[in-house]
């Protein structure tokens, strides 16, 4: 069973409205706008919970950030070697 939905009236620019409207293609205003929104819960909830984590712990250094975005790029290309040799 889908999740009860409400009729909700919102203001936005115009422009923005006509945008979303050509770019929400057969699911419709109402299913992007609700995605939109979804995403900026996500992104809101997360910016919370890296600021509990960073008034417990400190900041997370420049360093550190780079040393995980290498770990991360280097799983990447380990999984894509594992995936040309394994095809």
């Amino acid at each position: 069973m889908s999740e009860p939905t409400g009729k909700y009236s919102i203001t936005m620019p115009r422009d923005i409205a006509e945008a979303a409207k050509v770019r929400s293609g057969p699911s419709g205003l109402s299913a992007y706008v609700t995605a939109a929104v979804a995403r900026q819960i996500e992104r809101d909830n997360l910016n919370e919970l890296i600021q509990v984590a960073e008034a417990e712990h400190g900041p997370v250094g420049d360093e550190e950030i780079q040393a995980l975005r290498d770990q991360l790029h280097q799983a990447r290309h380990e999984q894509m070697r594992g995936g040309e040799s394994a095809a």
